[in-house]
């Protein structure tokens, strides 16, 4: 059986990665050139998966090591953590891997195993003061290892959340004395990604390369996703391809997303209504989630983020106009639902060109379940 060459949680290899050529390239050229990165994008749009590529490419002599966040509140969570990736990038039995597990047994860790993957997971107990220490020792211990490492750090705005709001002071000035390891900072929340690094009044200001993506270009993305189909003895027509890329906006994850269904479910030729099929029922599983997200918001936000889903793109949301053809209420409702729908995350804000900001739904898949469902 073969393998479905559109991920959607995991990299697979540079074989089922679509382009992100430059990305890529900027990376690699900032870990050689002793310049930590900053990753900015918004959600789904593969970030995780460009750090994982620009590891795949990385000289063999490079220890790379990938340490997500999300669920951590403190800095002992983060110190287990990063000894659990420590850890798993080096093999108990290499040669690095001893010189890691002999480090290791200095800080009296309890390891388990992952009943899934079975790979070791390392738990260090002790006080938070403790746990300064300990990554402090871990990142010594690292960088005295006369290789280049570089640590990427996802979702590292979930360092605003621990305790001490200090972390990202204390941690910069930890950085700044290990010349040996390169940092890539990612994180799904883009607006805390950037207060973290653009601004002037945070440590971490001007310390990184920061790069900033957006969407693959349909006329990259609709070749890739017709070879991929072609790899595979499938068929799948160019035209076809590229109205997978306009349905998902082109966010990589909901292009992945769609393909991957019609892979796993259609036959060797894909069809339109096989498209139309999958996209119905990927809004259909979805549909109870979104009905929730109706209960939790308030009935001015729900209004204006159907609204906003139904134009799919809103330049003046404060209009007349738009306020008249959806029947939205004050234009200080709207200001204040705006706010609150964009902390929440259910829908983000871009500049235009011309420097004018445009609202569109965080989640395409919920974007296009209101105009399924709300459009006359």
């Amino acid at each position: 059986m073969n393998t479905n060459p559109f991920p959607t949680t995991q990299y697979l290899g540079p074989e089922t990665f679509c382009n992100r050529v430059i990305e890529a390239e900027s990376i690699i050229s900032n870990i050689t050139n002793n310049n930590s990165t900053t990753l900015t994008a918004i959600r789904r749009m593969g970030k995780t998966g460009l750090i994982f590529h620009a590891f795949e490419l990385l000289k063999r002599d490079i220890i790379a090591i990938y340490v997500d966040i999300l669920a951590t509140n403190s800095k002992l969570d983060f110190v287990n953590v990063l000894s659990t990736a420590i850890i798993n990038v080096a093999p108990e039995k290499s040669s690095l891997g001893k010189k890691v597990w002999r480090f290791f047994k200095f800080l009296r860790p309890v390891i388990s195993f992952d009943p899934l993957t079975g790979n070791p997971q390392v738990s260090i107990m002790g006080s938070e003061e403790k746990a300064e220490n300990d990554i402090h020792s871990l990142l010594n211990f690292l960088n005295g290892l006369n290789l280049k490492v570089v640590i990427a750090i996802d979702e590292f705005q979930q360092i605003l959340d621990y305790p001490k709001q200090n972390m990202d002071a204390w941690l910069r000035s930890v950085i700044q004395t290990l010349p040996n390891i390169v940092f890539i900072f990612s994180g799904s929340q883009r607006h805390l990604i950037t207060q973290l690094f653009a601004d002037p009044g945070r440590p971490f200001f001007r310390s990184t390369q920061i790069l900033h993506f957006s969407s693959i270009p349909r006329e990259i993305y609709g070749p890739f996703i017709v070879k991929q189909f072609k790899n595979n003895k499938r068929n799948i027509t160019l035209q076809l391809a590229g109205t997978i890329w306009d349905w998902a906006s082109g966010h990589t994850y909901y292009v992945q997303l769609l393909s991957n269904r019609l892979f796993a479910n259609c036959g060797k030729q894909i069809s339109d209504q096989d498209l139309n099929n999958e996209i119905e029922k990927i809004l259909l599983e979805q549909e109870i989630i979104f009905y929730q997200y109706r209960e939790l918001l308030t009935k001015p936000q729900w209004n204006l983020l159907k609204a906003i889903g139904l134009e799919n793109l809103v330049t003046s949301p404060t209009s007349s106009e738009f306020i008249n053809k959806h029947q939205l209420g004050s234009s200080a409702t709207i200001l204040r639902s705006l706010n609150s729908l964009e902390t929440k995350e259910m829908i983000y804000i871009n500049s235009g060109e011309n420097g004018e900001k445009n609202y569109s739904v965080y989640d395409v898949l919920l974007k296009r379940w209101l105009q399924a469902k709300y459009r006359k």
